[in-house]
């Protein structure tokens, strides 16, 4: 079974605290090596100019911006091997660290981006090219600048670049060595990973030697990808490579009694909003961090929490109080039974779902018993449902185990992973009844017009294919300004809709559904008018023939003139030419009443 190529995004907002809890006990920080190889094959140009070794420095640069946004405290470094010159701590030949293993930031960038546009020329007269090399003194390097690291790294991973495909040809010892060092580097958990390229009209035959250094988890080795060419399939790999794919939580699932495996729960989308400020030192520009604690007036002794105020037990019997009336067992997913895959409709969207794997590493054979659960439902176009206990102190859920097929494109490439998308069910009370009001219904022809506009406007939806326009920009002013650029790079916005296009496929029959659907002098988009208010004249009119039928001596004697509005006591004492200073209602009311005699 193939392993697949998507990172850990992220977790929900409920599972925050285990997420911390996560990372204090692995590290949270993955380690990626850049091993390149710089033989004078790789800076031959091709057909576009660009040499192989141009479209690794590319990669190089884009991933260290990547992880500059994604996961910034991620260690990454470069190596080149198959140089004149040497530079690293166990002093081998033809092996230069460029960059040694730490944090990318915008120097780091910023010199990647001169070796790619302009120091790829100079490269032979700084750095030189040899054949002499040793792979498995280059992987040695490697091994060493992860063990002396300052800081501690969950997840090493070397990523070699090359477009030799039998390195160390006619020397036997040099070939058995670099099997032997990449043998040691799987045991000690370093993982290999082998990025080839080749030009248009060649060929890069893994079986000569680099398959006998690559290695893997599962009981099943697939078969390689075919060699990138262009820079695209190049970054796609390294994408999918780059990040130690960190299951959100490792638990059993149980088929029966006695018969259980264990699975990787993984976390495939979550939404991405700006990053929240951080408070800095004016003085150093160290983050700033607040502690609050609540004092007795009297004493001057730290107070306990609200919460154990009004409790009568102890803040450890509070704790544990609360712990155990949150449990409600054992975490791990139990078989409940199947259904047809028909019965999962849509609707019963309750939240995100997540995507579960084998974890070989908690129980040996998980693999093999994850992989005939998978055939089987997808021969069968079955479900099963389960209960879902996601750890101890969390309730159970019933979920639906939508099976996947893997995918891989022409180029022999991961497309989509397989494994079981964890669908949450909604329980009776999530349903709610809506009250559908009574509205005009379309007809036949508008229905069939409607479909034919959706037809000739239909694509292959990716949600890749659409960047957040808010997000890229506000991250390209940020690159901007750390890398000293005039203007951040320009962005096209595909998220709003190509209306030449849509004309091109579409035109016509939009043209016919809108002469269907709405009347003849609609306008999409036009402003609706505005209603025309009253002109003062014809409020002055009205207000005139109101005042007709009134007695406004009879309604002052009847002490009735608080009910009638201002506009018309002012319209009044204009009509009678009562004297008046005041405007207010009060004062006009006052003036009235002295005009007649009322008291």
């Amino acid at each position: 079974m193939a392993d697949f190529g998507f990172a850990r995004f992220g977790d929900d907002e409920e599972d925050d605290e285990e997420e911390t809890e996560f990372q204090f006990r692995y590290g949270g920080r993955d380690g990626l090596i850049f091993l390149i190889d710089c033989s004078k094959k790789m800076f031959d140009p091709d057909a576009g100019d660009e040499s192989h070794f141009q479209l690794c420095m590319k990669c190089v640069m884009t991933t260290m911006q990547n992880k500059i946004i994604g996961s910034d405290k991620d260690h990454v470094g470069v190596v080149f091997f198959g140089t004149e010159k040497s530079e690293n701590p166990s002093d081998f030949k033809h092996i230069y660290i460029y960059q040694t293993l730490d944090q990318p930031g915008a120097e780091r960038i910023l010199d990647l981006e001169e070796m790619q546009e302009k120091g790829y020329k100079k490269f032979g007269t700084k750095y030189g090219h040899s054949p002499d090399y040793s792979l498995s003194e280059a992987l040695w390097t490697c091994a060493t600048m992860f063990s002396n690291s300052a800081k501690a790294i969950n997840s090493k991973r070397i990523l070699l670049f090359t477009n030799n495909d039998n390195p160390h040809v006619g020397n036997k010892q040099l070939q058995r060595q670099a099997r032997t060092k990449a043998a040691d580097l799987n045991e000690t958990g370093i993982e290999l990973e082998l990025m080839h390229l080749q030009k248009p009209g060649e060929q890069f035959d893994i079986t000569k030697f680099y398959k006998d250094l690559l290695f893997t988890d599962d009981d099943e080795l697939t078969e390689l990808a075919d060699p990138a060419e262009k820079l695209e399939e190049l970054l796609t790999r390294v994408r999918t490579k780059d990040h130690k794919k960190r299951a959100l939580r490792k638990i059993p699932f149980s088929l029966g009694e006695d018969l259980n495996f264990s699975v990787g729960v993984y976390n495939l989308v979550r939404s991405c909003p700006k990053p929240s400020g951080v408070r800095l030192s004016r003085s150093t520009n160290e983050e700033l961090k607040s502690h609050s604690k609540t004092y007795l007036v009297e004493t001057g002794e730290t107070c306990w929490n609200e919460k154990y105020t009004f409790c009568f037990m102890t803040p450890l019997e509070y704790d544990n109080a609360v712990t155990e009336i949150k449990r409600f067992g054992k975490s791990g997913l139990t078989l409940m039974g199947f259904k047809p895959r028909s019965k999962i409709k849509k609707h019963y969207h309750v939240r995100p779902a997540s995507f579960i794997y084998p974890d070989e590493n908690t129980i040996a054979g998980s693999t093999t018993l994850f992989t005939a659960l998978l055939k089987k439902c997808l021969d069968r176009d079955v479900v099963p449902i389960c209960k879902f206990t996601p750890n101890k102190n969390s309730p159970p859920k019933f979920v639906a185990l939508i099976p996947q097929k893997e995918e891989i494109d022409e180029h022999n490439v991961q497309v989509t992973p397989p494994g079981f998308h964890l669908i949450f069910l909604p329980f009776a009370d999530d349903f709610r009844k809506v009250k559908i009001e009574d509205v005009p219904r379309a007809t036949t022809e508008q229905i069939d017009k409607a479909k034919e506009v959706v037809k000739k406007l239909a694509f292959n939806f990716s949600s890749e294919s659409f960047e957040n326009p808010v997000l890229q920009k506000h991250w390209r002013n940020i690159e901007a300004l750390a890398l000293d650029q005039d203007e951040p790079e320009e962005m096209i916005d595909y998220t709003l809709p190509n209306e030449t296009k849509m004309a091109k496929r579409a035109g016509k029959s939009i043209d016919e559904f809108k002469d269907l659907v709405f009347p003849a002098d609609y306008v999409p988009g036009a402003k609706k008018r505005a209603v025309p208010s009253e002109s003062a004249a014809a409020k002055k009119a009205k207000l005139a023939e109101s005042m007709v039928d009134i007695d406004i001596k009879a309604e002052a004697q009847a002490g009735r003139l608080g009910k009638l509005t201002v506009a018309v006591l002012k319209e009044a004492i204009k009509k009678e030419k009562i004297p008046s200073t005041g405007s207010k209602k009060a004062d006009l009311i006052d003036a009235i009443n002295k005009y007649f005699g009322v008291a």
